[in-house]
C-alpha cells in the first residue's frame, strides 16, 4: 500500500496513533467530501476559503471565477494549505472534558499551479460535475470558450499531506466509568432530500434516472466505523 513520507510540517505531534499517511487513506476522504478549505496568505492577512475540489490520481484541483483572490493568489505559487473534514458522529462523554467528535480529515500542503491548457481545464470541470452527480456531463451544455475564459483551475500536487481519523467511543476517567450520565455516539451522515425540479423547466419534465441515482447514493451511505 503507498504511504506518503511525513515531513516535519505534516508529521501528527498530537494523537499521533491517529494519523495516516497511506494514500488509500488520504484518497478516500479527498473522494467523499464535496468542499475543502484552501488557506493562504495575502499581503500578510491569512485567509481560508471554501471551495469544490476533485481528486485525479496525485492531484487535487480547484477551480473558481478568474477574477477570485483566492485563486490568482495560489495561482502565484505561493504556498496554500487545503483541508478536508467529514463529521461522522458527536461523541458525548461522562465529563464534558472529553466530549469530542468522530472524524475523518486530510491535510495538504504544496504550491499550487494554474492549468491553462484548454483540454486539461475541461477534464478537470468533467470530473468536477461529474463528482458532484455522476452522469451529469452528458446531459449539460458544455462550457463555451468565454465560460472556459472566465473559469480558473489550479492543480495541487499530493505529495506533503496527512490524514487523522478518530473513531469510537469517549476516553473518560477511569473513575467516571461508574458515573450514570449517559455516554454514547449520535451518529451523523450526509442526507440528501427529494430531488425539486426547477420551476422553469419546460412542462411534463421528469426526473432523470442519474439525479435519483446520486440522491439515493446518499441515503444508501452509512456513517464511517
Amino acid at each position: 500500500m503507498e504511504e506518503l513520507r511525513p515531513t516535519q510540517r505534516t508529521r501528527l505531534k498530537r494523537l499521533p496513533k491517529r494519523g495516516s499517511y497511506e494514500r488509500e487513506t488520504i484518497d478516500s476522504i479527498l473522494d467523499e467530501a464535496l468542499v475543502c478549505h484552501v488557506g493562504f496568505a495575502y499581503w500578510d492577512q491569512p485567509y481560508v476559503i471554501p471551495t469544490l475540489h476533485v481528486r485525479d490520481g496525485d492531484r487535487l484541483y480547484v477551480h473558481g471565477s478568474a477574477a477570485s483572490r483566492m485563486l490568482n493568489t495560489a495561482a502565484s505559487e505561493l504556498p496554500v494549505c487545503v483541508t478536508v473534514t467529514l463529521i461522522d458522529g458527536l461523541v458525548l462523554a461522562r465529563s464534558a472534558f472529553h466530549h469530542s467528535v468522530n472524524y475523518r480529515s486530510v491535510v495538504i500542503l504544496g504550491n499550487a499551479a494554474r492549468v491553462d491548457d484548454r483540454e486539461a481545464k475541461l477534464g478537470v470541470l468533467r470530473a468536477l460535475v461529474e463528482k458532484i452527480a455522476p452522469g451529469r456531463w452528458a446531459h449539460t451544455r458544455t462550457p463555451t470558450d468565454k465560460e472556459l475564459a472566465a473559469t480558473m483551475v489550479l492543480q495541487l500536487p499530493i505529495e506533503e499531506a496527512s490524514a487523522k481519523v478518530r473513531t469510537g467511543h469517549a476516553m473518560d476517567d477511569e473513575d467516571d466509568y461508574a458515573l450514570l450520565h449517559w455516554a454514547g455516539i449520535i451518529p451523523l451522515r450526509l442526507a440528501a432530500g427529494a430531488p425539486i425540479i426547477d420551476p422553469r423547466m419546460p412542462s411534463g419534465a421528469t426526473t432523470p434516472e442519474h439525479v435519483l441515482a446520486r440522491a439515493e447514493s446518499f441515503t444508501m451511505k452509512s456513517g464511517h466505523r
